[in-house]
């Protein structure tokens, strides 16, 4: 992974960027196992949005994120709290100790590491028994609006290759079946997102793929993704078709 590909958006990431369902939070509990006494590892936590989720109800959550930027606004939002440890590391070597944590997360991250290396750290760093949980939030790429917006980002960014999540075209059946040990669970969860006009563009900012305000395309886009949302929003408000999909197995 490109460690500083999200430097300097760590601010507009964390305010833009859509949380998980409480659906998603009722399963990880209820049929995975997470609780009270769970020790957690959240690899590529970013700016925190799953860990402020993990650290209501764990035990413990590292959160291990090799971007300045995106782990400081973690460090700010959770000075004081007593479970939340910030480590500057990456998914391939956490510099976890051995069999430490009960459970591993990684949202919207996955997509980023070695998946073979990172594999076999999930080994190193896992209590026996332990499981990995794989999160994506995505869009629903059969609506027309996401394939409208879509056109759009391809238009203007030479970066974009897709707005699934960074799941890159890994939503068939089997697809972790190189990662995972034996069968994992899939579930997908509703998540449609509620946007204004700032939010709308804001989550663009926050891409992978966006745009800095010194490229040539930069204000182009910016001005097709504010036509476009006045143009489909109903009280200026525009309703975003997306799910999240979250994958649990052994490794």
């Amino acid at each position: 992974m490109n460690e500083q590909i999200f430097t300097g958006v760590g601010e507009i990431y964390a305010k833009y960027r859509p949380t998980y369902p409480a659906a998603l939070i009722q399963y990880l509990s209820e049929d995975v196992g997470l609780n009270v006494n769970s020790i957690v590892a959240d690899i590529g936590s970013g700016t925190g949005i799953l860990t402020n989720i993990l650290l209501s109800k764990c035990a413990k959550v590292y959160a291990v994120e090799p971007n300045a930027d995106m782990r400081q606004i973690a460090e700010i939002n959770n000075r004081g709290v007593k479970n939340f440890i910030s480590i500057n590391s990456n998914a391939e070597n956490t510099t976890l100790k051995e069999h430490s944590v009960d459970y591993i997360t990684a949202a919207q991250s996955f997509h980023w590491f070695n998946r073979l290396s990172f594999k076999k750290e999930c080994q190193r760093i896992l209590k026996p028994g332990g499981k990995v949980i794989l999160i994506w939030n995505c869009r629903d790429e059969t609506s027309e609006l996401v394939q409208d917006i879509d056109f759009i980002s391809q238009k203007y960014c030479p970066l974009f290759s897709g707005s699934s999540g960074g799941m890159r075209g890994a939503k068939t059946e089997n697809a972790y079946q190189d990662f995972f040990t034996g069968n994992y669970d899939t579930k997908i969860f509703a998540n449609d997102i509620l946007f204004d006009k700032e939010r709308f563009i804001g989550l663009h900012q926050s891409a992978s793929y966006r745009l800095n305000e010194d490229d040539v395309n930069y204000h182009k886009y910016i001005y097709a993704l504010s036509e476009f949302f006045d143009s489909h929003c109903t009280n200026n408000e525009l309703i975003l078709p997306n799910h999240t999909c979250c994958y649990v197995g052994t490794v």
